[in-house]
């Protein structure tokens, strides 16, 4: 290569070199001005959280129960006739009275039976007339017998004396004929006529003894008489008898409502044929209902020692006051009060079954809905309480962010215990008027700087309690 050229060639290496350097020292010196005009940009404002205090009271403590609602009487409707099903005289699911007729049976059948009884009552009251005639019929026959008997009796005393006079006569003439005083004649005469007065005398006495078995047959038809009136007054009373079931049995083909209440849906339909006992719908009183639900036995007698579930002068069943949670979550609005334990704990179970009673306007409850009773059952004093929305929960563990004066945050875990309202109450963890965060735990870190400014939910929450 020429020697010029060289030249030339190193010439302008160093001018790319010098215009490369110039143009670096160019950019470094604008990087730095653009620095030192932005000093501020280097640190980010905190985040800014809503906190409250924790605060310190007494609160009540609540248990719950699963309940389930039943109405206050539910009267069974059941057929207690045998026939076809005539007509429904209600309307399903409506409110109905107390004797307001619900369903008619064919009465014909039984109107027929009461109709035949009515005829067996007329027919053994005809006998029985027939049987007190019979009576007074022997009566005045005994009557005749008796009279035919003193007759009788009265016949025998005058041939007896009649006899007795011939006997005499006989006995007066026999010596006397014997010594020819009298004549033979006048003495066969005397002996003949008593003769003829001894026949009198046993007839007489036969005559008496006819009168009395004519009285012994009359007495035996009294006998017979008065035992058929017996037989037909037992007929009569009988034919009654029947007469009264013919007429309730009629009476049964009226299917009526026993209480004020709500009517279930119809079992049965129209021309079904209904047997005796055959359910036909349910009525139930509503308002009040009632609630049922389940108490260990444990905490069943810790209750009673509070006085909550026995009854007693003075501390009664009044003080647990009920409220029943609906299955939308909702409380019912009416508080219902505790009405009466079983008489017996469940061996199986170890469990004792409750009822509350509860207002039921326009009953808005029915039978077999399942809710959450609830009570207060005690009174937590000096409990720590934090918004349920300041506590986090992460595998079975609780834990809240807290505030110290610097504005640092700590996360720390909690034990809570149960809930008070829209607050938890925390049993360790937390001291009195510490501040945790309430709005924004899902963002905050372990010390991070925050700018706490109150919890706007806090008042709110506050007057839901």
């Amino acid at each position: 290569m020429l020697p010029g050229l060289q030249n030339i060639l190193v010439k302008h290496k160093v001018l790319a070199s010098l215009i490369v350097v110039g143009t670096l020292v160019i950019l470094g010196a604008a990087l730095l001005a653009g620095r030192s005009n932005n000093p501020a940009q280097a640190a980010p404002p905190p985040l800014e959280v809503e906190v409250v205090q924790v605060e310190q009271k007494d609160v009540p403590v609540y248990s719950e129960w699963i309940g389930t609602t039943d109405g206050m009487v539910n009267a069974d409707i059941k057929a207690q006739v045998t026939g076809y099903l005539l007509r429904q005289n209600y309307k399903e699911g409506s409110l109905v009275k107390k004797g307001e007729l619900l369903f008619e049976i064919d009465p014909r059948p039984f109107q027929a039976a009461l109709e035949q009884a009515n005829g067996q009552v007329a027919q053994f009251q005809g006998q029985l007339e027939q049987a007190i005639s019979q009576v007074t019929q022997a009566e005045a026959q005994v009557a005749q017998a008796n009279g035919r008997l003193l007759q009788a009796q009265a016949q025998v005393s005058q041939a007896q004396a009649n006899q007795v006079k011939t006997q005499l006569d006989v006995n007066k003439y026999a010596p006397l004929a014997e010594q020819k005083a009298v004549t033979q004649q006048d003495y066969d005469n005397a002996a003949q006529t008593n003769v003829a007065a001894k026949a009198e005398v046993e007839a007489v006495q036969a005559g008496v003894e006819a009168a009395r078995a004519q009285l012994r047959v009359a007495n035996a038809q009294i006998g017979t008489a008065k035992a058929a009136i017996a037989t037909a007054k037992g007929q009569v009373e009988n034919a009654r008898a029947a007469v009264k079931t013919a007429a309730l049995n009629l009476s049964f083909t009226r299917i009526v409502s026993p209480i004020d209440g709500i009517a279930g849906i119809a079992q049965a339909q129209v021309g079904n044929l209904i047997s005796a006992s055959s359910p036909l719908t349910t009525v139930s009183t509503l308002d009040p209902i009632k609630v049922y639900f389940t108490l260990g036995e444990q905490e069943y007698l810790r209750f009673n020692k509070h006085n909550l579930i026995e009854a007693q002068s003075g501390a009664s069943v009044a003080q647990l006051e009920l409220e029943l949670i609906l299955a939308d979550g909702t409380t019912y609005p009416h508080k219902g009060s505790f009405f009466f334990a079983d008489r017996q704990v469940d061996p199986t179970t170890g469990a004792i079954r409750m009822a509350g009673i509860f207002l039921n306007p326009g009953n808005v409850l029915r039978p077999g809905q399942y809710g959450r009773v609830r009570a207060v059952t005690s009174l937590k004093e000096g409990a720590l309480l934090v918004p349920q929305r300041a506590v986090s929960e992460l595998q079975g563990t609780y834990q809240v962010a807290v505030v110290d004066t610097d504005k640092k945050v700590s996360i720390r875990a909690v034990k809570v215990n149960e809930r008070s309202g829209s607050m938890w109450v925390v049993e360790e963890g937390l001291k009195p008027g510490e501040v945790v965060v309430a709005e924004g735990t899902q963002k905050v870190r372990p010390g991070m700087t925050v700018e706490p400014k109150p919890f706007a939910g806090s008042t709110a929450e506050k007057s839901s309690d």
